[in-house]
Order: C-alpha cells, then sequence, then structure tokens
C-alpha cells in the first residue's frame, strides 16, 4: 500500500469514527466529508470502495443498530427512539429499520425483550448484515 493511500485510509477512519461518535446528530456528506479533508463527490466515492457502502447508508446502518438497542429497553416507544437515533422522519426510519432488519421496529421490539448479558456481547450479535449493499 503506498504512503498516500495509507493517509487516505486515516482520513476516512477519521471520518467514520466521527460519524460512530454523532450518529444521532443531523449530518450530511459535505460535513463528514470536512473531517477527511476531501470533497464531497470524492469522500463518498473513496468511503464506498474502502467501506463497501455510501456514508449515507453507513449512518443508517449505524443509527438503526442503535435503535435495535433501544428498541429492547421497556418503556420506549418507535417514536422515541426514531428520533433519539437521528432520523428525522418516522416513516423514513421505519422503512430503513424494514430494509436492514427485516421487519417492522415495533415487531422488532415485540420479538425481542431485554437480555442479561453483556452490552459487548449484545451488539455483536444484533448487527445488522445485509447481503446486498445499497446506498
Amino acid at each position: 500500500m503506498s504512503r498516500e493511500a495509507e493517509r487516505l485510509n486515516r482520513r476516512l477512519l477519521r471520518a467514520r469514527d466521527a460519524m460512530d461518535r454523532a450518529y444521532a446528530q443531523p449530518l450530511d456528506v459535505a460535513a463528514v466529508a470536512a473531517v477527511a479533508h476531501l470533497s464531497p463527490a470524492h469522500f463518498s466515492r473513496c468511503f464506498r470502495d474502502v467501506f463497501g457502502e455510501t456514508p449515507h447508508r453507513y449512518l443508517q446502518r449505524r443509527r438503526v443498530e442503535r435503535s435495535m438497542f433501544l428498541l429492547r429497553e421497556p418503556g420506549r416507544t418507535v417514536t422515541d427512539v426514531c428520533f433519539g437515533v437521528g432520523f428525522a422522519s418516522l416513516g423514513t426510519f421505519s422503512r430503513t429499520f424494514r430494509e436492514i432488519v427485516g421487519q417492522s421496529p415495533s415487531a422488532y421490539r415485540d420479538g425481542h425483550q431485554p437480555v442479561g448479558v453483556p452490552n459487548c456481547a449484545l451488539m455483536a450479535h444484533t448487527r445488522p448484515r445485509t447481503s446486498r449493499s445499497s446506498g
């Protein structure tokens, strides 16, 4: 790997880490691209090449991953979880959740009660996986 490719990968990792930390905040590609010191279009292309999905899809998947955990907590409504993880619309949240997980947020919550295992094990087990890459 060339030195330039290594530098680019580090900048992309910094941007992905920023997305992981601020997933619940309103983020757009331009803001995350600025973290990597790249133009939004170049950042999107490089991000997809390195991580296999667009920055937007990565952020959506990260938000859905967190919502899966929150939906297991008693007393939380789907709407609270939706806005708590950074979605601006309940419809978009439900559609995206169904695309990634395969069922609605309500159905997921009904079928997955709180579990008494360490959070790290739970997150590894419930991490959404998709066989297709869509953006």
